[in-house]
């Protein structure tokens, strides 16, 4: 299996290669003092070694660079959460896929729920952030997923491939952009769709990559909203299901590291 340090990850994916799986992101979202961060770092290199397959962490911005010198020589990749769509420029508060890249990341977060809906972001706007990580040597993790509302009006999978057709950036590849399945009433609610839901989105949107990019059927498709130790394994083995994007048990080492060795990791 390939495993991706933060040092050899970008020549990594310059050349075409597959992320190993499983694949097993976790999101801190709005939480760690510096005091906390470390630990937290700390705490999941201690557990895992090594690891075999994909595994990393998305801090907040003003601790990423310390995150990311702790944890370089791991094997646990370090990624920001979200950038600007531009590399520079007067946006007072943003930061930039190269500010993020220049402070240790490697891969960053765009197009969460928590933004799309929380903050307004268009799905113009998610593509040109999925633009800017790629030109700025970033892996982005494209997030879409629907509503309560969408789902229970049925319109799940149309949602999908509607963000996925105006999301998708014109010449993206597996190599550089995983995409990320977030229902969003299910996060962060421990509420999760059934299992054949889970493996019939995942089958729809592989279809509509299939059809965006030209290796749409190497892409990697993670699930996530309320992924816990006691149901990622069954999550992972779902058919199209080529890891997880963790929000909540993220911020616990020994929880997180349950579902990593949930997935098959070591």
């Amino acid at each position: 299996m390939v495993c991706y340090l933060a040092a050899g990850f970008t020549a990594a994916m310059d050349q075409k290669m597959a992320l190993a799986r499983p694949i097993v992101f976790g999101n801190w979202k709005m939480h760690g003092l510096r005091a906390e961060a470390k630990a937290l770092a700390g705490g999941l290199a201690e557990r895992v070694g090594r690891p075999s397959a994909t595994l990393g962490v998305f801090p907040p911005a003003t601790v990423l660079a310390e995150v990311a010198a702790q944890l370089a020589g791991t094997g646990i990749l370090v990624g920001g959460q979200d950038c600007h769509d531009k590399p520079k420029g007067a946006f007072t508060g943003s930061i930039s896929a190269p500010m993020l890249k220049d402070a240790g990341a490697v891969a960053v977060i765009v197009g969460h729920s928590e933004r799309r809906h929380g903050l307004g972001e268009t799905d113009a706007l998610v593509r040109a952030k999925v633009q800017a990580a790629l030109e700025a040597g970033l892996l982005a993790i494209l997030c879409i997923g629907e509503t309560e509302a969408e789902w229970l009006e049925g319109r799940t999978l149309e949602v999908l491939e509607r963000q996925l057709d105006q999301s998708w950036p014109q010449g993206a590849s597996a190599a550089r952009v995983v995409v990320a399945y977030e229902p969003v009433w299910a996060i962060g609610t421990g509420r999760t769709p059934t299992l054949d839901d889970i493996g019939r989105s995942h089958a729809a949107i592989r279809a509509r990559l299939e059809r965006l990019a030209s290796d749409g059927d190497k892409v990697a498709i993670l699930y996530g909203g309320s992924v816990k130790a006691d149901n990622a394994g069954a999550i992972m083995a779902v058919a199209g299901v080529d890891g997880v994007l963790v929000g909540g048990a993220s911020l616990d080492p020994d929880g997180f590291f349950a579902i990593y060795r949930a997935g098959g990791g070591a």
